[in-house]
């Protein structure tokens, strides 16, 4: 059991069954009033961030996030399929929610980290480094900085990033931030 004065940020608790993670913590002790832990905290089933205040007498529990390796295979039609990193036998299928923001940042046989809550895959980590092979960019044009020296390229998994100018077709980019479908 966690205590109020123990949410910082990235700790994990369970609030009405569902595991959350703490982003924001700040401590609040107002003139004759108890002190008070006002944090903002994400659903990491749903996603979404709440404000909660949790007073000195708030019990809280810990949620238990086991995390996984897992080998991504392949998707088709809608449907996205694992296996264990060791035993390419025992395959799996994830809900589409869970990977659809990573989507297209995968690679086939890439090893990704798995989120599981009371056995229950709940979301997935992608490594922090992700080499992606650049197989569509189009001519830098001298002068076009105006917008901020940027341009769509096409990766190898389909999706499309914002990258540098000078990036060429047959690059290797590490951690693309932004992707456009």
């Amino acid at each position: 059991m966690l205590t109020y004065n123990e949410l910082r940020p990235g700790a994990c608790i369970v609030l009405d069954g569902q595991p959350y993670t703490v982003l924001e913590f700040n401590f609040l002790r107002m003139q004759q009033r108890k002190p008070v832990a006002q944090t903002k905290i994400k659903n990491l089933i749903t996603n979404k961030v709440m404000e909660k205040t949790f007073q000195q007498t708030d019990k809280l529990e810990e949620a238990k996030i086991e995390k996984k390796p897992i080998k991504y295979l392949y998707s088709n039609r809608g449907e996205s399929w694992f296996c264990e990193p060791n035993d390419p036998s025992k395959r799996f299928k994830l809900e589409e929610k869970l990977i659809s923001e990573y989507a297209d940042l995968i690679k086939p046989n890439s090893i990704i980290e798995a989120m599981i809550f009371n056995n229950q895959t709940i979301g997935i980590n992608l490594p922090i480094k992700v080499e992606l092979k650049v197989v569509e960019a189009p001519p830098s044009i001298r002068g076009n900085t105006a917008q901020g020296g940027n341009k769509q390229v096409k990766i190898e998994t389909g999706a499309y990033v914002a990258a540098p100018l000078f990036v060429e077709e047959g690059d290797i980019i590490a951690r693309p931030e932004f992707i456009y479908n």
